[in-house]
């Protein structure tokens, strides 16, 4: 199952052009790169050579930091990353055509026996290295600050609650000035990864409120669609009385609402996010190294953020060549290190993740090697 890099480039599509390519770094960048390495490692030997990737689009902000900051730590290695989505990055993972994939959701049970027949024995890695809040977004004249029970942002998404006023949200905001106004809900138009963990969530910690099953594609007919993230908070900021949802780092002006966790009402952040990873279970059933996780949604734990995005990295524990065990452990080692998940967050605005999931990743990294 050797794998050469042509073999590996050729399966990768059309829109490599549109990829994170970087060239190697000239002698200036010398002293910067004796300073750590990819695990953090000052001591790390230096390598070469191209590793490639593929998958989420919701990484490719992200993808840019990391691999802007991995160019300095390793100047003679090439990072190629295509955007193509989280399916299309599995399926070129598997059938293998990248080294490590990138992906919005975990491997399911039939994706899992054929990373078995593409990676061995070993297994594979899955690590939530990207954790993006989702936050609900707003535009209402007058008022600044909105808190959101799930069963209200709930009605209000299901068309249900169709005025601002109306005394679901009044008791929720007892101190806001809430007009009597129509609430114009704004979805995503596309198939969005996005659309899929906001329903999620819904799913979870709505109840009866939300009868709809979680998916990538809107179940609501009406209200108002609209293309990707840069859409919805287009729309919700050209409109009085929108309400819609996006990436946190998106939000840009527009009020963001904090939302019912137990007894609080809490507000997206970098912190609240990677919170909520932390303290979700593992999925049952896999791999000593696979760390993918049920999203405790539906959380009561104080200062918890439960609508976001996780976006794991997959990859094989055991590879053919060492040249690309030696690649996939070193950048994987950068990402998940402070300055990786630093330079992702500059980037992309993604929460950083804990200690104990940088620990817990580090394991899976330092498992990674070449067959025999």
């Amino acid at each position: 199952m050797k794998l050469s890099t042509t073999t590996r480039a050729a399966a990768l599509s059309a829109g490599l052009a549109a990829t994170l390519a970087l060239a190697a770094c000239g002698a200036s960048n010398e002293e910067s790169s004796a300073s750590t390495s990819g695990g953090g490692d000052s001591s790390a030997e230096q390598l070469s050579g191209t590793l490639v990737g593929a998958g989420a689009s919701s990484q490719q902000a992200a993808m840019q930091g990391w691999t802007a900051g991995y160019s300095s730590v390793q100047p003679d290695v090439t990072v190629n990353y295509d955007p193509v989505g989280s399916g299309g990055g599995r399926e070129q993972f598997l059938a293998g055509g990248t080294d490590f994939a990138g992906s919005d959701a975990a491997l399911d049970e039939e994706e899992l026996a054929l990373a078995e027949e593409r990676c061995g024995a070993s297994g594979i890695f899955e690590l939530p290295n990207y954790i993006s809040p989702i936050a609900v977004v707003f535009n209402l004249e007058g008022v600044d600050e909105l808190n959101l029970p799930p069963e209200v942002l709930a009605g209000i998404f299901n068309q249900q609650i169709t005025n601002w006023n109306d005394p679901a949200i009044a008791e929720a905001n007892p101190d806001a000035t809430l007009p009597d106004l129509a609430i114009t809900p704004v979805n995503r138009s596309d198939e969005s990864g996005t659309t899929e963990n906001f329903t999620e969530y819904l799913v979870a910690a709505a109840g009866d409120a939300w009868p709809h099953e979680a998916s990538g594609d809107w179940p609501v007919s009406g209200g108002e669609a609209a293309q990707g993230t840069s859409g919805v908070v287009s729309a919700v900021g050209a409109g009085n009385g929108a309400i819609g949802y996006a990436d946190l780092s998106q939000a840009g002006d527009l009020g963001v609402a904090s939302i019912g966790v137990g007894e609080e009402f809490v507000a997206p952040s970098a912190e609240a996010a990677a919170a909520v990873v932390e303290n979700s279970e593992t999925l049952e059933g896999r791999g000593e190294y696979d760390f993918a996780i049920e999203l405790a949604r539906d959380t009561t734990e104080s200062g918890n953020y439960p609508i976001v995005l996780v976006s794991y990295h997959v990859g094989c524990i055991e590879y053919d060549e060492q040249e690309t065990a030696d690649l996939v452990k070193d950048f994987i080692g950068y990402v998940i290190s402070e300055d990786g998940q630093q330079a992702a967050a500059e980037a992309a605005g993604s929460a950083p993740i804990s200690d104990a999931l940088r620990e817990q990743a580090q394991t899976a990294v330092d498992a990674i090697t070449a067959g025999s």
